[in-house]
């Protein structure tokens, strides 16, 4: 069902990924889970629990887009939250989840529903963004340990607003994606730093 070449490049990136995000601290201790999509019917998942600074290959498995594992290893809590991306569309080649402190402090004070940023030059760094004039914006989700029902409260909100870029969970993390992990990882910097902008203006209005 897999190619095991594309596995082992697709592993071996994730790890080098996971060091990189653990060492900006954005993936503390064996928070966060990321992957990347192998075929039509399967992605490569990091394992649940494993300490995102330290991984190795054996700590990434396949799984389809039920969430079975199709290789040795513990599929994480929230494999639904990515297959139901990779589902959606097809041009989604990796997905990131962290849990940075901007990020999780952000999303529980924030009272909206959703989070829309307009003027700032850095929104261009998103695929199809071209102008700072426009306004992106970011859902925001209450947590829930139900993961099946969390993620077909996301899909619902992406059918009926759009699949936008990335999106919030409450005292939880993020949510981005992209074509690839480089286009992943650069839609997840720019909006950990977007974020941080909106804390500082938070922190600023409220001297």
């Amino acid at each position: 069902m897999f190619n095991p070449q594309e596995f082992n490049r697709a592993a071996s990136a994730l790890c080098d990924y996971g060091r990189i995000l653990y060492n900006r601290g954005w993936s503390p201790a064996t928070s966060s889970n990321y992957s990347v999509r192998l075929n039509d019917q399967c992605c490569a998942l990091t394992s649940s629990g494993k300490h995102k600074g330290e991984l190795t290959p054996k700590d990434i498995l396949v799984v389809d887009w039920q969430g079975k594992a199709l290789s040795a290893g513990k599929p994480s809590a929230e494999t639904l939250l990515h297959t139901q991306l990779y589902q959606r569309d097809e041009q989604i080649g990796a997905v990131l989840h962290t849990h940075s402190p901007i990020a999780v402090v952000l999303s529980q004070i924030w009272k909206d529903d959703s989070l829309s940023l307009t003027g700032w030059e850095l929104q261009k760094a998103f695929a199809g963004e071209t102008t700072h004039e426009d306004t992106v914006t970011f859902p925001l989700f209450a947590n829930d340990q139900d993961i099946h029902r969390l993620a077909s409260r996301v899909e619902q909100h992406m059918q009926q607003q759009g699949q936008g870029h990335a999106y919030l969970i409450r005292g939880h993390g993020v949510y981005t994606w992209g074509k690839d992990l480089a286009g992943c990882f650069r839609h997840l910097e720019a909006l950990e730093n977007l974020l941080g902008y909106q804390l500082e203006l938070l922190k600023i209005r409220n001297l």
